[in-house]
């Protein structure tokens, strides 16, 4: 599999009005491609940051089995009413992992709360609690030893996330720190690099480059990263 991936930053899932001005989703055909080239037909597909729903819908949509955790009950909600295998769902927290009834999963994907360094809330409560960047980093170990558990052996755990640059240009090294973080309970197999293209063009060297507008991705960016981890 490639180390670099161009692919558009679409998303083709119609909102209802009260999620669309938070929609933080990575694009359905994301989702397809990092499913076409690690799981099958009937693969129990988990998601832990269930989000909007974006990796339990295309994984179902894909004749997988869907499985996700969502924090935001209003979420949970929304993915329960459009999900098929709607007791596949749960509304509880990734830190409480295995107090949950979830089998042994084939796959894993999902992209968790983004947290900036000088952050003093907690992503993991949906920002509704006081923490820090450091312990926010350090709660990934606490979340992915609890999701070894829970997957088959061998199987492959992809996280999506990006490095950070605020209005001033300071950077947060988020996605370093997280492969850095969970590399101490899981083997890091590498990391694979999503290059958002853009809606507008752009031009280097007489060619024509869009995903090299910068910003793209909306961090500061035109990509992110898919860590890719394995349950050895």
């Amino acid at each position: 599999m490639k180390t670099y991936v161009v692919l558009p930053n679409k998303k083709s899932r119609e909102l209802p009005a009260k999620f669309q001005k938070d929609d933080n989703r990575y694009s359905e055909n994301y989702v397809e491609y990092i499913l076409k080239n690690f799981t099958m037909k009937g693969d129990i597909v988990l998601d832990i940051f269930a989000g909007l729903g974006t990796t339990l819908f295309v994984a179902e949509e894909m004749d997988r089995v869907p499985f996700g955790i969502e924090f935001v009950k209003e979420r949970y909600e929304y993915i329960k009413e459009n999900l098929e295998n709607k007791n596949n769902i749960i509304h509880g927290d990734a830190l409480k992992l295995l107090e949950y009834d979830i089998p042994k999963c084939d796959f894993c994907l999902g992209s968790p709360p983004f947290s900036y360094k000088n952050s003093s809330v907690n992503p993991f409560t949906a920002y509704t609690e006081k923490g820090s960047y450091e312990q926010y980093i350090q709660d990934f170990q606490k979340i992915y030893s609890q999701l070894k558990e829970v997957m088959k052996p061998n199987a492959f755990i992809a996280v999506d996330v990006a490095n950070l640059q605020n209005e001033n240009a300071v950077v947060t090294t988020l996605a370093f720190d997280v492969a850095k973080s969970i590399s101490n309970v899981l083997y890091f197999v590498k990391e694979i690099v999503i290059i958002w293209e853009s809606r507008e063009s752009n031009t280097v060297d007489g060619r024509s480059e869009p995903w090299r507008v910068e910003g793209t991705f909306g961090y500061g960016y035109d990509h992110s990263y898919c860590l890719l981890f394995q349950n050895k």
